[in-house]
């Protein structure tokens, strides 16, 4: 397979992955809802770093580790899980507060951009379909003939993050403009709060119960 063909069956393989919601896409949502475009924006830009680190772990080995070993492939979805589910209660305690972070939201500090990049940041890494795709699948796509492994692994990465970063740009985008219809009522935004805390604690509980296909 040439050069070419390569990187369009990996652009091909990627999107058929990256076009099921998985964690990144619920997290990105759940965030637009709770706080509104630009702490989304934010964390899909967290998300994206997030999910390269995960490229540059499989370019030096570590994806080979977590792919062979069923324990640290554990401890890295438990601890994913795990931050979830405090986010989640986090959301959901403090659901009635929403009106107020709506209306300093143009006003928001950058301490506050850095936090949810921070946030997205976790989530990318430790999201068990972007261990699958980036330990599993991206080394199928290295040519061992041409060498330099981890150069080839670093460049091809950059085709599955650039394609979830302008994914999940959407889905908060999307997510985003429909919060405008929950802000004109307290208690909309406090549904919203608590039902996107909700969700991120069933999301953390479903990857926590999610096993590895062998």
């Amino acid at each position: 397979m040439g050069g070419m063909d390569r990187l369009l069956a990996l652009v091909a393989v990627s999107l058929l992955v990256i076009a099921v919601p998985g964690p990144s896409v619920l997290f990105v949502v759940g965030r637009a809802l709770a706080h509104g475009r630009r702490t989304a924006l934010a964390t899909v830009i967290g998300n994206a770093a997030g999910s390269y680190g995960l490229v540059v772990a499989v370019a030096f080995g570590l994806g080979t580790l977590v792919e062979r070993s069923v324990a640290v492939f554990t401890v890295v979805k438990l601890l994913g899980a795990v931050y979830l589910v405090f986010l989640g209660c986090q959301a959901f305690r403090h659901r009635a507060d929403l009106r107020a972070a709506v209306a300093a939201a143009p006003d928001e500090p950058p301490r506050r951009d850095l936090r949810a990049m921070a946030d997205g940041l976790v989530v990318g890494i430790t999201n068990p379909k972007g261990v699958v795709l980036f330990a599993a699948v991206l080394p199928q796509f290295v040519d061992h003939a041409a060498g330099h492994l981890p150069a080839q692994m670093l460049l091809l990465g950059i085709v599955p993050i650039t394609i979830g970063l302008l994914t999940d740009t959407l889905w908060g985008l999307g997510a985003a403009a429909a919060r405008g219809w929950f802000a004109r009522s307290e208690r909309r935004l406090s549904l919203v709060g608590g039902a996107g805390g909700v969700a991120m604690i069933g999301l953390g509980v479903m990857v926590g119960v999610t096993g590895r296909a062998d």
